[in-house]
């Protein structure tokens, strides 16, 4: 008896003991025990075999033998319970039994989709942008997913690129500020919760910088540039814990992202000390060879795993090459220790470990596929997403009552198209997804009536739908017009040199026009549009995105009245593309225009107005807001001071509303040039009708600092404005003096 009393105690201690190793213990017993093509097998990623995002070479039979022999470490594009249940099945065959990570592009929701993420950008609205991450990740996790490539925090100025609808603007602050809101929804309480999944900051680094707006193309810029304005929201992501990062396809100043060890090594895991792991995009580590960086796949994988990528996603470089390359004296095992390291960290983290199917349930699968709630958070989150751009005559918001509404364009009756670009398709979006017909006929009253002609394709030269169009309107007394680009034409690879209204569009609206009938136009889009006539002709204009599966409530909600817009432009609206790229922040120069119609030897066009279209922050309401009693705690400061400002914001309208109050600063002179604005702050507060509230921001040295051309980050003392107001453009501005 005693002998089975020790026995017993002997293994719960032992238990207890394994219990109580840390993950980096457990992580390096079990690299003790692993062979060189084991270790590698960990930084290889392949697609599933019916859903791909880049052009595909996997053949099933070869991947599935991979699999089984430990020499795959992750799968994308596999979803739901019983899927991943079987490719997990596969891998717990393999001599160490090992699980895989299920990656997916979960980009602006899953089952329940949200505003394409430059919508959500528009609504300034972090707690909504968190929460819409947070479902995305509950609904996701239910499908046997552990990550998501995403968020985008690339900043973009461009709007010809089609990847701008994936990130969240032009501007650094408020790209940082979404960015680790997405981090928080999608990371939740922590990996290993079954409602979390890992988030992955992309693309590292500058991609929305590419040439020309050109997707995949090059980046060229100084580093002071690289660091001031398109890394920190990557550097605020390592920071606050984002799981993964991924790479980005172009090169900058000549070395592709992929095996850049400056950002890789040098930065995001030396001087950040980033503890998670770096996975390529879709084949770039194999594009380095058009690139003309690496003779072939060989080279290519030695520059990569030495550069600091981590796990090579359908490029077939790492298996290939990498175990050969060892024993060639070339790569350092170390290199290839260290980067198995990292993903293995994960994959104890979120617990596969412990039950390699945990996230495989088909009852958890079955409760999120028709959330009810989340869709009701759907709505509201699109209705958030819209940006009021003309409201003449206060059209809007329209009379439920109205007796006959025509809704006219090629977007009335769209189903999955709603989704926009970057979303997971079900075999059911054409029955779930509310169109905006269905939308606004469900909130117009039992005696109004809502007519429908499509007038034109999206993308060709048919006239013939006009003449039904313009009969249609003509019995109408107010017509909605629905234009814009495709779903599909905005995204990955989607960059487009004329972004005005595809096909006949514009065509359509003048005809239109011609009836003398009060039009209110939706604009939906992915990406900044120019659309100058409708603009200046057309008395009422809604931004309306692409706002997911409840679109149709959504758009229905702010068209009669029951939400009352509140969005705000996250990037600025040219006039035409030759002005592009035209952002709000940018330097000064020796010859600046004095105003908008200055062409006079200054910086500008001789055929064009300087201002763009519609400014950065811009965004109207239902109700009016004034701004009154700027106040600041002092004009001189001196050192480590913090600087106190207050405004005054009052509901004058005769609708309760939201306002974004925005704060930029300018720093007048500097040892490199200052950009004529920066936001520092915003804050978007309800306000009742007739209601006033006092809004406060503080700054301190902290928000003044910048690089200098030799790379020194920290402020200088000197003078500067401190503006508050609306948007970018109408403020309310004081000078102060701050010694260092």
């Amino acid at each position: 008896m005693k002998r089975v009393y020790f026995l017993l105690a002997v293994t719960a201690f032992g238990i207890n003991t394994f219990a109580q190793k840390t993950i980096d213990q457990k992580v390096s017993e079990l690299l003790s025990k692993m062979t060189l093509e084991e270790k590698v097998g960990q930084l290889v990623q392949y697609s599933g075999f019916e859903y791909a995002t880049g052009p595909q070479n996997s053949n099933s039979a070869s991947v599935l033998n991979e699999i089984k022999q430990g020499k795959v470490g992750s799968m994308l594009n596999v979803a739901g319970a019983e899927e991943t249940r079987k490719f997990q099945e596969l891998a717990l065959k393999s001599r160490l039994r090992i699980p895989l990570l299920f990656g997916q592009d979960v980009i602006h929701g899953y089952r329940t989709t949200f505003p394409v993420n430059l919508g959500q950008a528009a609504s300034w609205d972090l707690k909504l942008i968190e929460k819409s991450e947070r479902i995305a990740a509950t609904e996701a996790s239910a499908y046997g997913i552990h990550w998501t490539f995403a968020p985008m925090v690339d900043i973009a100025r461009d709007p010809r690129w089609g990847r701008v609808m994936e990130g969240s603007g032009e501007d650094t602050y408020l790209g940082t500020q979404i960015g680790l809101a997405r981090i928080r929804g999608f990371q939740g309480k922590g990996l290993g919760n079954l409602d979390a999944i890992m988030a992955c900051a992309k693309h590292f680094a500058a991609y929305g910088a590419a040439v020309g707006g050109r997707d995949y193309n090059s980046v060229d810029m100084s580093l002071r540039q690289l660091n001031e304005t398109y890394l920190p929201p990557f550097k605020a992501a390592a920071e606050a814990g984002v799981a993964t990062f991924m790479n980005s396809f172009n090169d900058i100043n000549g070395i592709p992202a992929t095996a850049n060890k400056y950002i890789l090594r040098d930065l995001l895991k030396g001087k950040w000390n980033y503890k998670g792991f770096v996975v390529s995009d879709w084949g770039s580590i194999g594009e380095m060879v058009p690139h003309g960086y690496a003779k072939d796949n060989k080279e290519a994988g030695e520059k990569a795993i030495i550069a600091g990528s981590d796990m090579d996603m359908e490029s077939r470089a790492y298996m290939a090459e990498l175990p050969n390359l060892v024993k060639e004296g070339k790569v350092d095992p170390k290199l290839i220790d260290d980067a198995a390291k990292r993903i293995l960290v994960k994959k104890f983290e979120m617990g596969l470990f412990d039950d390699p199917y945990r996230f495989s349930s088909e009852k958890r699968q079955q409760e999120q596929t028709n959330n009810q709630e989340n869709r009701k958070f759907g709505r509201e989150f699109g209705s958030k997403s819209i940006v009021l751009l003309k409201n003449e005559k206060n059209i809007l918001p329209l009379s439920r009552s109205v007796k006959t509404v025509a809704l006219i364009g090629p977007f009335g009756k769209e189903t999955s198209a709603n989704h926009g670009f970057w979303s997971v398709a079900f075999k059911d979006d054409n029955q779930r997804i509310v169109t905006q017909f269905d939308g606004i006929k469900n909130q117009l009253d039992k005696n109004s009536t809502l007519l429908y002609a499509k007038g034109a394709n999206v993308d060709d030269q048919d006239r013939s739908m006009f003449a039904e169009a313009v009969e249609t309107a003509k019995k109408a007394d107010v017509v909605i017009m629905t234009l814009g680009e495709g779903h599909a034409m905005s995204g990955e690879a989607k960059s487009r040199s004329n972004i005005h209204f595809s096909g006949v569009q514009e065509d359509l609206l003048k005809e239109i026009a011609k009836t003398g009938k009060p039009i209110v136009l939706m604009i939906n889009a992915g990406r900044p549009l120019v659309f100058d006539w409708a603009a200046d002709n057309i008395p009422a204009i809604m931004y309306t995105w692409w706002l997911g599966t409840e679109a149709g409530n959504s758009i229905a909600d702010v068209l009669f009245g029951t939400v009352n817009p509140g969005g705000k432009l996250p990037m600025t609206f040219p006039r035409t593309e030759g002005q592009i790229p035209v952002y709000y922040n940018h330097y000064n120069t020796g010859r600046p225009a004095k105003n908008n119609t200055d062409r006079n030897y200054v910086s500008a066009y001789i055929d064009l107005d300087n201002d763009p279209k519609f400014p950065f922050g811009y965004g109207l309401s239902y109700t009016q807001f004034k701004y009154s009693d700027m106040n600041l705690s002092s004009n001189n400061l001196k050192g480590n001071q913090t600087l106190n400002i207050s405004v005054n914001v009052t509901n004058s309208g005769n609708y309760d509303g939201e306002e974004v109050v925005q704060l930029y600063i300018r720093d007048l002179f500097g040892k490199v040039v200052r950009p004529v604005k920066e936001l520092k702050g915003f804050q978007k507060v309800f306000i009742k009708k007739g209601e006033t509230k006092t809004i406060s921001f503080t700054l301190t040295p902290e928000n003044l600092k910048f690089y200098d051309d030799q790379l020194n980050y920290d402020w200088e003392g000197g003078e500067f404005d401190i503006m508050v107001g609306t948007d970018s453009k109408n403020v309310q501005t004081k000078r102060i003096n701050w010694t260092k």
